[in-house]
């Protein structure tokens, strides 16, 4: 007796499964070169796209920091290329702090959990699910689809994003526009009576901060603890990294923001006062989350480093610092971290990456915003900065605009941007499957 062929199951049947088995791979990335190996999860991504007629390409940076490339040709080879990035590694979860294992993978109360559930797994499921049923199905863009699954995002890239376009650009010909991580969800505002007005907010980013992440150094006499120490390298560089934590960074209001605040303001049908925006940050709340950390700039003390021996006055100390610039505020920042820091401590640069953006006003943007609708008829759309930084940066470098969007129909109760990094990082399984629908749509658009 011949056995009847498997079913198949759709994207939006098989993304939370996907989901769960990249939680699986435990890909942590503490940084500094200090990695798990993305491979297994990289060689698991290939398994998948070979298996419904993709042909991928596992390439490594350095043993075990590996990325999956794909490119899958459409139906007019004159029509442009299309880039769909995301990130294969994670940050490091602690287990005595969740409810579940980070790196489970369980499904529980309607949510897919682990480190990488938002950021970004699930957006990186989803991709794979739509790509799959695409694939099955015999659907092809009009351009080429290309396809990055990259290692050590949550460091610089250096072992991932940098090295592809660096090692394999012939991958990206024709690509001049990306969608990746940390836009599509949604965000759903409160009104000042506590109420639940019938619109949910939708920020596609369309640009985020630079980056700039320092070393600083001061360097002084050693010496005995028990003696006067007058050129402490310690005492120096506290005093510097005491200055920057508590400089108060003036508002910069770029057109990015203001397309943002724009936008926010026809959505929620209420005016927002653009010389009090840190109260009106507060005043919306969840929504007013999406500017408070991009109307200015940012420096973060995140590291300190000095001496050996309690008794030992130290002869150099040093601090590391996250620092973030509005695009075309680089050199006013640098300028005031230099006055901030004063003649005693020296800076040099761990990663430096300027401030990329994409074009709300241009064809890619509506046909975002379109899928969004078509799927939740109270959607708004808005542009908007992103306050970190993603992959997009290395990918703007060769001429690739990058719009943030890992499309999510989320509930009013998620606190979806403490997911990033936080503990119990979770994702609704309805959310995942109504990103593939969006999904989907906007790829028949390509």
């Amino acid at each position: 007796m011949t056995q009847a062929p498997a079913r198949r199951r759709t994207a939006a049947q098989e993304v939370a499964d996907l989901c769960g088995t990249l939680i699986r791979f435990a890909t942590v990335n503490r940084g500094e070169g200090d990695a798990l190996p993305e491979r297994p999860a990289a060689e698991y991504v290939a398994g998948l796209l070979d298996e419904v007629g993709v042909e991928p390409v596992v390439v490594e940076s350095a043993p075990g920091r590996a990325s999956t490339l794909a490119r899958i040709p459409g139906t007019d080879p004159s029509a442009p290329a299309f880039l769909i990035h995301g990130h294969l590694d994670v940050v490091p979860a602690d287990p005595s702090e969740w409810s579940v294992h980070p790196f489970s993978g369980e499904v529980r109360d309607g949510c897919v959990w682990g480190r990488g559930a938002v950021d970004m797994k699930g957006s990186l499921a989803m991709t794979l699910a739509v790509v799959r049923q695409r694939m099955r199905e015999g659907r092809r863009t009009r351009g080429d689809l290309v396809l990055a699954f990259l290692a050590d995002e949550e460091c610089t890239g250096r072992f991932g994003s940098y090295h592809v376009v660096r090692e394999h650009r012939d991958f990206f010909t024709g690509c001049t526009e990306a969608i990746s991580e940390s836009g599509g969800y949604s965000v759903t505002p409160h009104a000042p009576d506590g109420s639940v007005p019938e619109k949910r907010v939708y920020p596609i980013a369309t640009g985020e901060r630079g980056t700039l992440w320092m070393r600083l150094i001061a360097r002084g006499k050693a010496g005995h603890g028990s003696k006067p120490a007058p050129d402490n390298a310690v005492a120096e560089l506290c005093h510097a990294v005491s200055r920057l934590a508590s400089y108060e960074w003036p508002v910069r209001l770029t057109p990015g923001v203001r397309a943002l605040l724009d936008g926010l303001a026809e959505a929620l049908g209420t005016a927002i006062d653009h010389d009090r925006l840190d109260e009106e940050a507060r005043r919306l709340g969840r929504v007013g989350r999406l500017f408070e950390g991009t109307i200015r700039n940012s420096l973060n003390p995140t590291r300190l480093d000095a001496g050996y021996k309690v008794n030992v006055v130290p002869s150099v100390a040093t601090a590391q610092v996250d620092g973030r610039f509005l695009p075309g505020t680089k050199e006013e920042f640098l300028a005031t971290v230099d006055r901030l820091l004063g003649p005693a401590v020296t800076r040099e640069f761990i990663n430096e990456d300027d401030a990329p953006s994409a074009d709300p006003s241009g064809p890619t943007f509506a046909a975002l915003a379109d899928a969004l609708r078509a799927e939740d008829p109270a959607a708004h759309p808005v542009p908007y900065v992103m306050s970190g930084g993603t992959d997009a940066k290395a990918f703007h470098r060769i001429g690739i605009q990058t719009f943030g969007f890992a499309p999510l129909l989320l509930g009013p109760e998620l606190d979806y941007l403490g997911m990033f990094h936080g503990v119990d990082e979770r994702v609704p399984v309805e959310g995942l499957r109504f990103g593939t629908r969006v999904l989907d749509r906007f790829l028949d658009t390509r």
